[in-house]
């Protein structure tokens, strides 16, 4: 767009890849108008999926069937990853490069991501602005 590039733009554009390939859309897909776009498609996305996830968790908690809570427990597993994810993407390609995470910031966050996924623990310190 004719201004110089920067890391602040690399790391909007590997947001924007991150939830193109969590999301299945494109910027360009026609469902973008209005002000919808695919940030803030997947923003709206992850708090309704966050509210379902955060309900099914309370009414397993009063469950006492083992099998069933382990397939459970697997599952939210996944699915606390992969929202992890989109708010990595939607922290990304926040529109201001000054709320955008540093990269430093984005490889701490997917690797605590994946050690949590493959339950290989290491977490790592991650920088908060």
């Amino acid at each position: 767009m004719g201004s110089e590039v920067s890391t602040s733009d690399d790391v909007y554009s590997y947001g924007i890849l991150l939830l193109e390939m969590f999301t299945g859309k494109r910027p360009t897909d026609e469902m973008f108008s209005g002000g919808l776009n695919l940030h803030n498609f997947a923003k709206a996305n992850v708090i309704i999926a966050d509210s379902v996830q955060q309900r099914e968790e309370r009414e397993a908690s009063t469950s006492t069937n083992n099998t069933l809570n382990q397939n459970r427990d697997s599952s939210y597993k996944i699915q606390e990853c992969l929202s992890l994810v989109f708010r990595i993407g939607i922290a990304c390609s926040e529109e201001s490069p000054t709320e955008r995470l540093d990269i430093i910031d984005v490889v701490a966050k997917l690797q605590i991501t994946r050690n949590n996924l493959l339950g290989t623990g290491g977490t790592h310190v991650i920088r908060t602005n």
